[in-house]
């Protein structure tokens, strides 16, 4: 990819091909490039050109199943807030490095408001929930409270990126 940086971020300039490509790789990792090129209006080798160009640079971060948990025996999804008690960068790296470890954990971020993390677990039932509570997170060192929100029903859920801002200023 030789298109030029952009000013505001240091990232390689994107344009609608390169957009195009990506919207359809995160919608189907496993299109065949014969398909992915059609779609895009380039021949199969400049589009794996492309594709391994964006690998390279970052914009495709990898390629993975998205498994069925219900299907799985993990029905109960929970969101759970947690506050710690120290705000120190020692207390920071200690409950990352412990949240690490603990596989029911899909998601956690800091976050600004009233509470410090939001993390996003996966369990069988309430029982389950209930063990993990008690003989998993409350061994994490340096939580201060925890606030629990057991999802009832999933209204959307997409691991897509919206690309339609960097659409608008690819447009010659």
């Amino acid at each position: 990819m030789s298109a030029p940086e952009t000013k505001k971020s240091g990232m390689k300039k994107l344009d609608t091909i390169d957009l195009k490509i990506l919207d359809e790789l995160q919608r189907d990792g496993r299109l065949p490039n014969v398909a992915l090129a059609k779609i895009v209006g380039l021949s199969p080798t400049p589009c794996t050109e492309r594709v391994r160009a964006l690998e390279a640079a970052g914009f495709i971060a990898g390629y993975a199943a998205r498994l069925d948990a219900e299907r799985l025996d993990l029905g109960l999804l929970v969101f759970i807030e947690i506050g710690i008690d120290r705000t120190s960068q020692d207390a920071f790296d200690n409950f990352a490095r412990a949240i690490m470890r603990i596989p029911q954990v899909q998601e956690c971020h800091m976050v600004a408001g009233g509470f410090d993390y939001l993390i996003k677990v996966r369990v069988t039932d309430m029982a389950a929930y209930r063990a993990f509570l008690g003989e998993v997170l409350s061994k994490v060192p340096g939580i201060r409270e925890t606030h629990t929100y057991a999802v009832m029903e999933r209204v959307k859920e997409s691991p897509a990126v919206d690309l339609s801002h960097l659409n608008a200023a690819a447009r010659p």
